[in-house]
């Protein structure tokens, strides 16, 4: 039934996508206000040089299926933040950015309340917003990123990704993203990890003309010519008009979800609340 279920969704995903790929719509968004390519960029580099790069959230949940227990019930936390180096005069008007995003399952409901797993992801990006007729239709941006759960010995989990990712607005309200990485294994207690936290990955993005809903969509391709994957749903709804905290439903099938647990399956539900960035969240 799982794999039925992530064959249904990898589909739907690349039905939604080839079609932005091959003809995406010019549409406006926040940034885009004044005409002029030029223009556009000259406010995106006005803005703040820090801020939020992930949805930053904090949940709590259990399994799927299985009776709740302490043990398969958890909080899942994560922050997320960038810091932009410089405005967008690189060359092809590019601009850098530092990142850092850590992500944590933590066993609340054991003795002790022990902290099940840490996931450390720094790095360095090179972004581009996408324009075409005075209109910001996307991004695209290339990282060099590592991710480890900084522990030693059996425990010790790392790997280093050269990415290539791209967003694409079909309207103002839907948004279709996608990132292929190079991997570098240099973790010697995860060689397979391919086989479990993927290759590519590619989803979608829709908010409702209000902007009280929001709704996230991720499929990462694990390794193999099957369609086999793991599956991220959010669905967020908006606590206050002009604040961008939400209500968060999240759930998560299939494995690598920490880096600990990397070759285990997971299959959790779990609510809480969400923040994310204005205009483009990184995924």
């Amino acid at each position: 039934m799982t794999k039925i279920f992530s064959s249904l969704l990898v589909v739907l995903v690349v039905a939604i996508a080839l079609p932005v790929v091959c003809n995406a719509q010019i549409v406006v968004t926040d940034v885009d206000e004044v005409l002029g390519a030029d223009s556009i960029r000259r406010e995106f580099d006005s803005r703040p040089y820090f801020g939020l790069y992930k949805d930053n959230y904090f949940t709590a949940g259990t399994s799927v299926g299985p009776a709740p227990t302490r043990e398969n019930s958890d909080v899942k936390f994560q922050v997320s933040i960038a810091q932009r180096l410089t405005r967008s005069t690189l060359p092809f008007n590019t601009y850098a950015f530092l990142f850092y995003s850590q992500k944590t399952l933590w066993n609340v409901f054991e003795n002790s309340m022990p902290m099940h797993d840490l996931n450390f992801n720094p790095g360095i990006g090179l972004s581009k917003l996408l324009i075409s007729k005075n209109r910001v239709i996307g991004k695209a941006t290339l990282l060099v990123e590592h991710e480890s759960n900084g522990r030693d010995s059996l425990q010790s989990r790392s790997w280093n990704k050269v990415s290539l990712s791209a967003a694409l607005f079909l309207d103002p309200h839907f948004m279709v993203h996608g990132k292929v990485w190079i991997p570098i294994v240099d973790g010697e207690n995860n060689k397979d990890i391919l086989k479990y936290s993927g290759i590519f990955q590619t989803g979608i993005q829709a908010v409702s003309t209000n902007k009280r809903w929001v709704f996230d969509l991720t499929y990462v391709k694990r390794q193999g010519w099957n369609l086999n994957g793991n599956v991220t749903i959010n669905l967020g709804f908006r606590l206050f008009k002009k604040h961008n905290q939400f209500l968060m439903l999240h759930y998560y099938n299939g494995y690598g979800e920490c880096m600990l647990d990397y070759n285990q399956y997971h299959n959790r539900l779990r609510v809480g609340l969400l923040i994310r960035p204005e205009l483009f969240s990184d995924f």
